[in-house]
């Protein structure tokens, strides 16, 4: 989401439009408090509710990235009822791939703040199919890949069967967090690595749970075959990309993965659970490879189907680059600048 914000900002500063970025998570001060969350929360609130109250009063159209949970109370609900008293539209952009259990448990109380909205954008059919289910319109406008970083490096190729062969690589881009199922391709890369000696994984990520994966990885004796890369910016991110044959997406939820995207449109085939939104945006033996989330076994047999065909590799590779030209500034950006004026004047302003 962060990277999304970052990235539609400058865009939209390329199309003459002046943006403000309010951001949920400013330090906070004391040090001290921001290792306790419950208190730094708090800390980081007042001030936080202050500034969104003047910066109502200065723009004509608040876009507001929006997640699940204590995310959606503490930062993104204030934001609506605030900026309804100034009288300044909001366009909720929610993004939150947990929606529907959230919904399922919390919808009567996120519903009044949600109906404070000029409009709710979505990134993924996906999460509009969430929304409709609890009758909220929503609008989709999908996430932006940046072509000009984000493309073919090189070919992809088979790794061989031999000890000898160069390494095929495989690439899993995601913050080190139980949700995203990294343990599950830890275990599918032992069971590959008894069919494919030579093929490699390279994680790149950071987050709680890199202490049990890495204990993990020399527990199924793969420690040999697993670099973790720690977080890396983007530059290095697509530098990682160039060098990986494949991409792996482990996670058990998911909503629009702009990792995905990414991967895909720097010629990687990619291998996916068939979780939340990434149906939307792989489809099976066309795009990408979908297996269930949580399941090695089938996992393992997709990665190895992919080392092994290069026609699959290649078909793949092809349909995916087409695919993610709908991601680009000039597909999305006039969705973003018509429903920024649309929203502005719903409420009688001028969307800038």
């Amino acid at each position: 989401m962060a990277m999304q914000t970052a990235q539609l900002a400058q865009l939209l500063a390329g199309e003459g439009v002046t943006v403000e970025l309010l951001a949920t998570n400013a330090p906070v001060r004391p040090a001290f408090v921001a290792r306790l969350p419950g208190l730094r929360a708090v800390v980081r609130l007042l001030p936080y509710l202050l500034a969104v109250w003047r910066l109502a009063g200065r723009v004509d159209v608040v876009h507001l990235m929006a997640n699940s949970g204590w995310s959606w109370q503490l930062y993104a609900a204030p934001v609506l009822w605030l900026c309804r008293w100034r009288c300044t539209p909001v366009i909720v952009n929610y993004r939150g791939g947990e929606a529907q259990a959230y919904f399922q448990q919390s919808w009567r109380r996120v519903k009044p703040s949600m109906a404070r909205a000029a409009m709710v954008v979505v990134p993924s059919g996906y999460l509009k199919a969430v929304f409709d289910d609890f009758g909220q319109p929503t609008r989709v406008i999908p996430n932006i890949i940046d072509r000009e970083l984000f493309q073919p490096r090189k070919q992809t190729r088979v790794g061989g069967t031999s000890e000898q062969a160069a390494p095929y690589t495989l690439v899993i881009t995601r913050n080190l967090e139980p949700i995203y199922g990294i343990d599950t391709a830890l275990k599918a890369l032992a069971r590959v690595l008894a069919v494919q000696p030579q093929v490699r994984l390279r994680i790149a990520g950071s987050g709680p749970a890199e202490a049990a994966l890495r204990a993990l990885a020399q527990q199924l004796d793969v420690g040999h075959a697993v670099t973790f890369e720690g977080r890396l910016q983007r530059p290095a991110v697509v530098a990682l990309y160039a060098e990986a044959d494949a991409m792996v997406n482990p996670t058990t939820v998911d909503n629009m993965p702009n990792s995905v995207l990414e991967a895909m449109a720097c010629g990687l085939p990619v291998v996916s659970t068939n979780v939340g939104g990434v149906p939307h945006i792989l489809r099976h033996e066309n795009t990408g490879l979908l297996v269930p989330p949580n399941d090695e076994a089938a996992l393992a047999t997709a990665i190895l189907r992919l080392v092994g065909d290069e026609e699959l590799q290649q078909r793949l590779r092809s349909n995916s680059l087409a695919e993610v030209e709908q991601y680009t500034w000039a597909n999305v950006g006039e969705q973003w600048l018509a429903t920024y004026r649309t929203a502005g004047s719903a409420f009688g302003g001028v969307a800038a």
